[in-house]
């Protein structure tokens, strides 16, 4: 399956995380997922210390250190999208993802900076019970809006796929 590239570009972003083993997974997702960049926000990454990268993103996607939240420039017209469990954010299967957007994800034993949330265009909740790991957060999105904005036929009313039929076992 080829994302459309056509229909816009995402980058993937995260704020003071601290467990390394949770960034390599998240950049590793977004390689695989197709995101044009990724940017760390007080936060330091090293694949080698993270030991999760196995695809080696660093060479197909840029991954830019930020310093700050107040130090974040984004390609004009980038919307920025902040994932946390706060309660006026818009639950992830209700919201359109924005054709130019870079989603940001909060450390994992706390949540987006005020700094950070202030300046998001759009902040999302993914609508579980409790906080999730940030790799699996990451990938839920990434995954939500390949669904909405792929290149995927829509899914049919009967249960399977489009051309489903059953496999006999020989």
């Amino acid at each position: 399956m080829q994302i459309d590239t056509t229909r816009g570009y995402f980058a993937i972003g995260a704020e003071r995380i601290s467990k390394a083993m949770n960034l390599g997974n998240l950049v590793r997702s977004a390689n695989a997922f197709g995101a044009s960049f990724v940017f760390l926000i007080d936060a330091q990454y090293d694949r080698k210390t993270a030991k999760s990268d196995t695809s080696n993103a660093e060479v197909a996607v840029p991954v830019y250190d930020v310093p700050s939240p107040a130090d974040l420039q984004l390609p004009r017209g980038c919307q920025l999208v902040g994932v946390e469990l706060v309660p006026d954010a818009v639950d992830l299967p209700s919201f359109r993802h924005p054709l130019q957007a870079a989603y940001v994800f909060g450390p994992e034993r706390g949540s987006l900076s005020p700094a950070l949330l202030g300046r998001c265009d759009h902040v999302v909740r993914i609508p579980t019970r409790f906080c999730i790991n940030l790799a699996v957060a990451g990938a839920v999105v990434m995954y939500d809006r390949m669904v909405c904005l792929g290149r995927f036929a829509e899914r049919p009313v009967r249960v399977g796929g489009p051309n489903s039929r059953r496999y006999e076992l020989s």
